[in-house]
């Protein structure tokens, strides 16, 4: 076999274990939530601006597609919010049916979209399992970093105020960037992700996905410090979102991101709050300056997607739709008020 042909079989081999992981993303169960699912790549998303791409953001090692939704006549000096879609989703649809360009309008704050590609993963999971495409200025966490970067530039954002988050697939790319990046953002949301590092210390990551990995909180917190080079702290604030019926990603993958970002801030695994929103079981973690450095949000009964609460009230948002799931809870909006965007 020449090389050209070698390599060729070895793309091939890895996107065929692309599209295998990808598919287990999917829910075991149908159960679609009430309403639409997402508009499909390009569709205008009915706020004050539409979602644009953007080219030429960096050398994009990554091979991601950007995009982002800047409402009209927004000021410098505002937050941004990077949202991550899931498998099977689009950067468009998913800003939209999550609620984020929703919130962008009616807060005022930026939002960046990555776009996963089928070249990089047939169902368009971001690689968030692949070693090349986590480390820091490598592959595709390189590539959102870039778009971070731009963004700034173009809006006059405030750089002190840039966030993260996504679901499933995206959710554990949210969390590679706050690993390998957390000088750049100063909050996170993991929704239905995976901690920095699961597939590799699960040894698979199906095996990550369906059952979780066995570490202690110090050795879950090595991973992100060796991530993050020689950044030893401030450590970005993470909120967890996880469906307490979710079988496609178990929710131990919740309790292995408290653990890992509570080693990292020095603090214990005893909640300091622990209480319902909109009766869920929520539980917060504290410094010991009495600062909040961790949340999650156990969602009762909900599988495999992002909570949302469509509506027009203010705590609402959201479209319900394919993991796009009606809990009368919206994370976005949650998310963007821990952060302070509202």
């Amino acid at each position: 076999m020449t090389a050209s042909r070698a390599a060729s079989h070895r793309r091939g081999l890895a996107l065929l274990g692309a599209a295998v992981l990808a598919l287990l993303f999917l829910p075991h169960t149908a159960a679609p939530a009430r309403g639409a699912p997402p508009p499909p790549p390009g569709s205008a998303t009915g706020a004050s601006a539409a979602v644009e791409e953007v080219t030429g953001f960096g050398s994009n090692p990554g091979a991601l597609r950007m995009f982002r939704h800047v409402p009209d006549g927004l000021p410098g000096g505002r937050p941004v919010v990077v949202a991550l879609h899931g498998c099977t989703q689009n950067a468009t649809g998913y800003g939209t049916s999550s609620g984020w360009t929703e919130l962008a309008d009616r807060w005022g704050f930026s939002v960046v979209l990555p776009g996963q590609t089928a070249a990089n993963n047939l169902n368009s999971c971001f690689n968030w399992f692949r070693p090349a495409d986590i480390g820091r200025g490598a592959g595709e966490a390189a590539s959102i970093a870039q778009m971070v970067d731009r963004q700034l530039a173009d809006t006059g954002a405030d750089a002190g105020r840039v966030h993260v988050t996504g679901l499933s697939a995206g959710g554990g790319m949210a969390a590679v960037m706050l690993a390998a990046y957390p000088d750049k953002f100063r909050a996170g949301g993991v929704v239905a992700g995976l901690p920095y590092g699961c597939a590799q210390a699960a040894g698979s990551p199906f095996v990550c996905m369906y059952v979780g990995a066995s570490q202690t909180p110090g050795q879950w917190g090595d991973r992100v410090r060796a991530a993050a080079g020689s950044h030893d702290g401030p450590w970005p604030r993470l909120a967890v979102l996880h469906g307490t019926a979710d079988r496609t990603v178990v929710p131990a993958n919740m309790t292995a991101l408290v653990a890992q970002w509570t080693d990292l801030h020095g603090t214990d695994r005893e909640p300091d709050v622990s209480d319902t929103v909109a009766g869920h079981p929520h539980r917060v973690y504290e410094n010991a300056a009495g600062e909040p450095v961790a949340e999650t949000y156990e969602i009762t009964g909900m599988g495999h997607g992002q909570p949302v609460d469509p509506g027009t009230g203010p705590e609402q948002c959201g479209t319900a739709g394919a993991y796009s799931l009606d809990a009368g809870l919206c994370a976005a909006h949650r998310l963007g008020t821990l952060w302070g965007l509202g």
